[in-house]
């Protein structure tokens, strides 16, 4: 007696098909597959135009689903067709209605990064959507209320060639030049064997080992210039992408135990930029209008640059010292325009 199980049968089958053709049709197994998640119940005439083969075709398809173990159930009449059963779906959802919904959302930023090409995107937004269940589809708008956009300020074609650019060499492990900005403004040329891409606060970087230093080192993509793609590739060192993220910290969490207390004041008419700079914790609103802000900093350039970015709209109260120098500073940018009366 033959205990083998349907699906077994049906695989040794395949293996004697010939290749092209049960590759084909492997296709059309989970186009079908995904359609029937999808959608409450498909006709197979659709299915036949959609696919672009004979009804006969999609018949034996279907049966060959069943076989594999999919509870495909058909109706007859003007509003027939075939569906999976509502159990099946509900066994075979791993994730949640809320976790699915979660996911899309965060595909859906990570596609405003055009960091993926769309039709891959599109693809795999699709495959999610089919894991949703029947019982839960009546909830599906719900994903749209809240929605993640990772666009930069600053998104201009230029910047998208050289990220597609970077993208390719780092598939295919090749070596690059261009000309680097730091930070103090200096520029040189550097030759780096490119590792990763990171998108942070809007922004894309680029992790890499700097032939120039000897050493891992981390580049905007906005102050690269001149990039040239080289024919050499390269092997990829051993450091993981965790390790290099580790590598790379900020100045904030370098000078932990070096910050200053500060003191600012603000005029009522900043308001709602200080509101979005700063936390609640640190705000306390003055009866007139005006804002105190007790906060640390962990550097004096980050500071200034702070106060010069409200200009008159704030005072910086504390440290003194510092206070002084943010006066000097003044008085020294007024002193670059000429024919300006100073006491």
């Amino acid at each position: 007696m033959n205990t083998q199980p349907h699906t077994n049968s049906y695989i040794g089958r395949l293996h004697h098909a010939d290749l092209g053709e049960m590759t084909m049709k492997l296709e059309r197994l989970m186009t079908i597959t995904i359609l029937l998640l999808n959608r409450k119940r498909v006709q197979a005439q659709e299915l036949a135009d959609q696919l672009e083969v004979s009804l006969r075709t999609i018949y034996r398809d279907l049966d060959s689903l069943g076989q594999a173990g999919i509870p495909i159930v058909s109706y007859t009449g003007m509003e027939g067709g075939y569906e999976i059963m509502d159990s099946f779906r509900l066994d075979r959802q791993l994730l949640s209605f809320d976790e699915l919904t979660a996911l899309s959302t965060a595909l859906r930023g990570l596609e405003s990064t055009k960091a993926y090409d769309r039709s891959n995107m599109d693809l795999l937004l699709s495959k999610v959507g089919a894991m949703v269940a029947q019982a839960e589809q009546g909830r599906a708008g719900e994903g749209d209320r809240i929605h993640i956009d990772f666009t930069p300020w600053k998104n201009s074609e230029e910047d998208q060639e050289r990220y597609d650019s970077l993208r390719q060499v780092l598939n295919e492990r090749k070596l690059i030049r261009f000309k680097y900005t730091s930070r103090t403004g200096g520029e040189q040329e550097r030759e780096v064997e490119p590792m990763a891409l990171v998108l942070k606060n809007y922004a894309w970087y680029l992790h890499g080992y700097c032939r120039l230093r000897d050493d891992y080192r981390i580049f905007k993509l906005t102050r690269i210039r001149e990039l040239i793609l080289h024919a050499e590739t390269f092997i990829r060192r051993a450091e993981s992408l965790a390790q290099l993220n580790d590598r790379w910290k900020t100045p904030e969490i370098h000078e932990a135990n070096e910050r200053f207390a500060v003191v600012l004041q603000f005029k009522a008419s900043a308001a709602v930029s200080v509101m979005d700079r700063f936390d609640e914790k640190d705000i306390e609103r003055l009866p007139d209008g005006q804002i105190l802000v007790r906060t640390t900093y962990s550097n004096e350039r980050w500071l200034i640059r702070t106060v010069f970015h409200y200009m008159t709209d704030v005072t910086l109260l504390e440290p003194a010292d510092m206070a002084a120098k943010v006066k000097q500073m003044a008085l020294d940018i007024a002193k670059q325009y000429g024919g300006l009366d100073m006491e």
